[in-house]
């Protein structure tokens, strides 16, 4: 996903804060409902896709850069389906974090900057590579949100 001026002025401090107290953008439907961990460690970028999924009607905890960052918003809610960056700050890889997620039933979506990532089948529900286009999340998404049952 292709970072822009939108990501411009907001404060560091709310990267890892959840949206579920912010209004969505009027209109916005393709997602409505779903919610949605967003665990990428570049700032610039993990408020790019937030922005993206909120027009898009998702609420969107994150973005997390950190395994400890998301081990914690997981905690506060249980997500519909997780987008994770497999590479994450500080080295750390996020092998062990989609494994948990997976354990849980939660479907992963692996974004990536690699052209190769080393998951075994079955760990995630797709690879993308960075940038990713909102026609490619949107269908990716769809499918995975149409399985999900009310928690």
């Amino acid at each position: 996903m292709k970072t822009s001026s939108q990501t411009d002025g907001m404060a560091p401090g709310s990267r890892t804060e959840s949206s579920a107290h912010r209004p969505k953008a009027a209109g916005s439907s393709q997602l409505e409902g779903a919610r949605i961990l967003l665990v990428e460690d570049s700032w610039q970028l993990g408020n790019a896709m937030k922005r993206l999924l909120r027009i898009l009607g998702a609420d969107v905890a994150g973005p997390a850069a950190t395994i400890a960052d998301a081990e914690r918003l997981l905690a506060e809610c249980t997500p519909d389906v997780a987008i994770v960056d497999i590479n994450l700050r500080d080295g750390e890889k996020a092998n062990d974090l989609i494994d948990r997620l997976q354990a849980q039933c939660i479907p992963v979506v692996v974004v990536t900057g690699y052209t190769s990532v080393s998951l075994l089948p079955g760990k995630a529900e797709a690879i993308l590579q960075k940038p990713v286009s909102m026609e490619t999340f949107l269908a990716i998404l769809r499918p995975i949100l149409g399985r999900r049952t009310d928690r």
